[in-house]
């Protein structure tokens, strides 16, 4: 049976910095093909006319798909089915798919499409992602500009559903699998840290909450959450029944990986799959580690065992026999924010 194709959906307000997000994202694709879809708002393609030149080669003129007929949620039927039923339909299939939302579409209503019998066997939602203006979202206002927003619905005659910024940021906090407060660059410590508190109380258990400036993130935190978010639907259920705003852009400046890490742990083999996936879950929750992910040789088992852990959520199972020169040990690659206790980490997962 033919694997599903991940998907990636990216919703936030306007100017929140999905588009700088996306554009980074392509830069750093570590050779995945990705393919995107594009809710572009009015006749000016300007995201996909970025993204498009952006020179990468996981990101041709072939892989940007554009819906310009207005809030993606409320078109799913006419514009959004067809748009994956023509990228699905290609010889070449891409690894990854990314959906950029425009602003005013709710993420639930999207997510939900995916069980269309249409394509509901050959794709399915990896992780959805809410991109947030940090220091609008500090200051109470949600998008930046406001105005802007309000001449996006006015000219969506498509958009069936109105709501204040307020409610409409509640439903895509409701919906994330993972929330990205951008621009910390212009808050101080004391704001990050009351933002983030407050978001925490607000999302899903689970829900991870990153840090960033100009969409620098690296793409094996941003990709490969696995989800499954179009089976969960009833534990991100929609707040109110509306929505709104736009899709964005931002400065286009490099910037390095600083405030992320990874590692690598090697101890010895293992005797106990469940109760080590235990152990890894504890240590993930004390050092707040985002993504942690390896292979471990089990005492008195010829195979080896993959491991894989997104925020709380473990994965483990049995992916090949172990060959005769590979050594019997564990190795685990460790990703998280600048200033994990390496020592301390290293410790707990050797114990």
């Amino acid at each position: 049976m033919a694997t599903k194709i991940p998907t990636t959906v990216i919703t936030g307000f306007l100017g929140s910095g999905k588009t700088t997000l996306i554009r980074h994202m392509l830069a750093n694709a570590n050779g995945r093909k990705i393919a995107l879809i594009i809710n572009e708002f009015g006749d000016l393609g300007i995201d996909g006319d970025i993204l498009t030149g952006c020179g990468d080669e996981t990101c041709t003129s072939d892989d940007v798909m554009e819906l310009s007929n207005g809030c993606i949620c409320c078109t799913v039927a006419e514009d959004f089915i067809p748009t994956m039923q023509k990228l699905l339909a290609r010889d070449v299939r891409p690894d990854h798919i990314v959906i950029e939302t425009s602003g005013l579409a709710l993420p639930q209503p999207l997510v939900r499409a995916f069980n269309w019998p249409e394509i509901s066997t050959q794709v399915t939602v990896d992780g959805v992602v809410t991109v947030v203006d940090g220091k609008a979202a500090s200051d109470g206002q949600f998008t930046h500009n406001v105005a802007a927003v309000d001449a996006q619905r006015k000219l969506d005659e498509n958009l069936d559903h109105e709501t204040p910024l307020s409610e409409l940021f509640e439903d895509q906090i409701a919906c994330a699998d993972m929330i990205v407060v951008n621009k910390i660059d212009l808050l101080d410590d004391a704001q990050t840290t009351a933002l983030t508190d407050r978001l925490r109380q607000d999302c899903r258990n689970g829900v991870q909450i990153v840090k960033t400036s100009m969409g620098a993130l690296p793409v094996d935190i941003l990709l490969g959450q696995g989800a499954g978010a179009e089976g969960d639907l009833s534990n991100r259920h929609e707040l109110h029944h509306h929505h709104h705003d736009d899709e964005d852009g931002d400065d286009h400046h490099h910037h390095d990986h600083d405030d992320f890490e990874s590692f690598v742990v090697t101890r010895s083999e293992i005797t106990n799959p469940e109760e080590f996936a235990k152990q890894v879950s504890d240590v993930i929750k004390t050092h707040n580690i985002l993504r942690l992910k390896g292979f471990a040789s089990v005492t008195g088992k010829p195979m080896r065992l993959t491991l894989q852990a997104v925020g709380p959520r473990i994965e483990t199972y049995f992916d090949r026999p172990l060959t005769p020169d590979e050594p019997r040990q564990t190795r685990l690659v460790v990703i998280g924010g600048a200033g994990l206790d390496r020592a301390a980490i290293t410790a707990a997962l050797s114990a």
